[in-house]
């Protein structure tokens, strides 16, 4: 969640850059920079980015395996050895 107190100008960000970059990297929280007082832009630390795509990713992955697990039990799925067999058909690929 953002937090109100890091939501800056981008005027002010640029002429404090050092001190807000100071301050992302030892808070790991991100700074809003607003243009004409509406939100434009977030920085945020690199580490701290990289660790929200990681998660983001387990994320979409839990949600895939949900989807595949509920369309199994609704009886939509296909047993793997028909789907291993219509891939070999498919590309010409022998046992």
């Amino acid at each position: 969640m953002i937090n109100l107190k890091d939501i800056r100008s981008l005027t002010d960000f640029q002429r404090n850059a050092k001190q807000y970059l100071q301050h992302i990297r030892d808070s790991r929280a991100p700074i809003v920079l607003t243009v004409n007082g509406k939100a434009e832009m977030v920085v945020q630390d690199a580490e701290a980015y990289q660790d929200l795509l990681d998660r983001l990713e387990r994320a979409e992955a839990i949600a895939a395996i949900r989807q595949g697990l509920a369309e199994f039990e609704r009886g939509e799925g296909l047993p793997a050895r028909a789907v291993l067999e219509t891939l070999r058909a498919k590309h010409g690929v022998s046992h």
